[in-house]
């Protein structure tokens, strides 16, 4: 199975809506279950609002989807979200592996025994 490159766009939307921390509780609370936007407001000592702001970023930023269902916005994680982040870090992995692994190789070579090798002896 062949997956596509997450794009520079999704990652800074994954990554930014990850940064907070309540951010970060809303998700774990979702992944346990669906939950309406007003109990998770309770759980914070925050407005009503400003918790449907944080919700409002995990959903652009493909975290969570809302339901409507009656006077309640029902709020539950997207597990495929979770594999796009994953993807995103394993992308920035290999392409820092990489760039590691080069420079591992240019420091393994000693430019004092390839000077060593190309002279007749040592200078005095």
């Amino acid at each position: 199975m062949v997956v596509d490159e997450v794009s520079d766009e999704t990652v800074d939307r994954l990554f930014h809506a990850l940064a907070d921390t309540t951010r970060r509780d809303i998700l774990r609370r979702c992944v346990r279950g669906e939950l309406s936007v007003s109990r998770l407001a309770e759980a914070y000592p925050m407005s009503f609002a400003a918790v449907q702001k944080h919700v409002a970023v995990l959903e652009r930023a493909g975290l969570v989807t809302k339901q409507r269902s009656g006077r309640e916005q029902l709020v539950r994680t997207d597990p495929d979200a979770v594999g796009r982040a994953r993807q995103a870090l394993d992308e920035l992995e290999s392409a820092w592996r990489g760039r590691v692994d080069r420079m591992a190789r240019l420091l393994a070579k000693d430019p004092e025994t390839e000077e060593n090798d190309t002279t007749e002896g040592p200078e005095r």
